[in-house]
């Protein structure tokens, strides 16, 4: 396709449509929808790639997506600060290897501040639909506050956005209280209650031995083991601080010697026998930390180390041992006005019930709002089986990009990497569209499933695939729609440049050219 004349549409400000028989709506270039890691990294690529109009819509008070919303005690994230953080704003205050949930927070808002995003954002302001349309080549949205528009949409609203809840007989008989991890109640004092967790993820691995001993019992009700290893956390002291401050070389030096060593896992994960090493630390790890051997027969899984999630704690194991806890393997039969009934028959009393169950994660959030070319919603074209061209955009929905969509997420190492590649890609999108007087652009089929069968070969043989059990990894035909199989750098490598072959390129309408004339 030949190239027109460049003729750049990206204006400064948002500004206002006016249509006939309707009211004013505002517009801008580029909407980014959710202020976590992922669309703060699009809004710092977008500015400097020369795009200064985008809105920041962010249905809560503050920034932070699930740093924001994740505030349950002993939240912490599981990959080394200086690696989860963003490689243009290191942040040399790190009190402790693995950073706290107070301090991811505090980090975001700091970034927010310094990229001087605050003048970009509309807090309290959800998002309820999206629509293209495709005469006016653009995307409305319909907001709590109005409706927008947008030649651009970037759902940033991250794969652990919205909390999953099972649906338990009785749920709604219980008398007590209960509430999901990520919407931990504070106001509540658990000190004294009988308490009841169901779920042993990655966040109930780290508030059950944060409020085992304030309360009176703990019942943990697992449904699988996961393989547990050492956190090996420690705080950074002010001497390494200062000279991070001092000397940042020195801090980019630690982030790079984290990264490769990180990255050179995925090699395990890609040749399951070489799991053999972690497994038996792991088996040493539960050994150290549980002495009873009944107990210990429970948490061991049946399944092959990284199959699933593996979580790190230093005290995880240890707390299922203390007086006040119980592990119950046995299910959940139905859940009555003070308790919970497992398949044995019998009765754990509580006042509490705390859901450590994850998150919904067959679909990102708002995909079964926003509707494409053909009138169809993004979560009804992918049915069970989401897949996008490197995971970021998808063929109907000109324009459109998605942070942590499907095959973004990692078992290896820091995801922020994976975002920030995300970005560097929409950045060239939007950048192509502007040079060549584009109205949209979108992957074609043929690009979108070849990417889906690399993904499908890079998979074949690793941890994932052949680990003989099921995860939130794999969708219900057993096809990994979550993890990236490869290595970050070979992401980033297809990431680099934006290759108008892979795309349907979407010329503007006459009526928009003779507007724009």
């Amino acid at each position: 396709m030949a190239a027109p004349t460049r003729r750049s549409t990206t204006t400064t400000q948002p500004h206002e449509l006016t249509e006939p028989g309707s009211a004013i709506t505002v517009h801008n270039h580029v909407a980014i929808i959710g202020t976590g890691f992922g669309g703060i990294v699009t809004a710092v690529r977008l500015r400097q790639a020369g795009f200064p109009d985008f809105v920041m819509l962010e249905r809560a008070g503050e920034v932070g997506g699930v740093w924001r919303d994740n505030d349950y005690p002993g939240a912490a994230v599981d990959v080394q600060s200086n690696l989860y953080s963003f490689s243009f704003a290191p942040n040399p205050h790190w009190h402790n290897t693995y950073a706290t949930q107070p301090e991811l927070f505090a980090y975001l808002k700091d970034v927010a501040d310094t990229q001087d995003l605050r003048a970009r954002l509309v807090l309290d302001c959800a998002v309820e639909r999206l629509e293209w349309d495709p005469a006016a080549q653009l995307w409305r949205l319909e907001t709590v506050r109005g409706p927008r528009t947008a030649t651009h949409v970037v759902l940033a609203t991250g794969a652990l956005a919205d909390p999953l809840i099972p649906a338990i007989p009785g749920l709604d008989r219980f008398e007590g209280v209960s509430f999901h991890s990520a919407r931990w109640q504070h106001d509540y004092d658990l000190a004294g209650k009988r308490v009841a967790v169901i779920g042993t993820g990655s966040s109930a691995v780290q508030f059950v031995p944060a409020i085992q001993s304030d309360v009176a019992h703990l019942t943990v009700f697992q449904r699988t083991p996961a393989w547990v290893v050492r956190r090996h956390d420690r705080p950074v002291g002010s001497l390494s601080r200062a000279l991070y401050r001092r000397f940042p070389m020195f801090q980019r030096l630690e982030r790079l010697s984290l990264y490769l060593r990180r990255e050179w896992q995925v090699v395990a994960f890609r040749n399951p026998a070489l799991m053999t090493l972690p497994q038996r630390g792991a088996r040493r790890h539960l050994e150290a930390q549980v002495s009873d051997p009944r107990l210990r027969a429970k948490l061991v899984p049946d399944f092959r180390f990284g199959c699933k999630r593996v979580l790190i704690s230093d005290e995880y194991l240890r707390s299922l041992g203390q007086h006040n806890v119980t592990l119950t393997t046995d299910g959940i039969r139905e859940i009555t006005a003070t308790g919970l009934i497992d398949h044995t028959g019998t009765h754990h009393q509580a006042d509490v019930i705390i859901f450590g169950t994850g998150f919904q994660t067959s679909r990102l959030p708002l995909t079964d709002r926003t509707y494409g070319r053909d009138g169809r919603s993004l979560a009804a074209v992918w049915g069970s089986s989401p897949t996008a061209y490197l995971g970021t955009s998808v063929t109907g929905f000109p324009n459109l990009y998605l942070m942590h969509g499907p095959n973004i997420g990692l078992g290896h190492t820091s995801v922020i990497h994976m975002f920030e590649s995300q970005a560097n890609y929409i950045a060239r999108a939007l950048g192509y569209a502007r040079d060549h007087d584009l109205a949209a652009v979108e992957p074609t089929p043929a690009a979108q499933q070849a990417f889906t069968d690399d993904v499908e070969r890079l998979g074949e043989g690793t941890v994932w695939t052949t680990g003989g059990c099921t995860s939130w990894y794999l969708n219900a035909d057993g096809r990994n729609t979550n993890i990236w199989p490869g290595t970050t750098l070979d992401f980033r490598r297809r990431t680099q440049q934006f290759d108008p072959t892979q795309h349907l390129l979407h010329r503007r309408t006459p009526a928009l050219e003779a507007a724009a004339s």
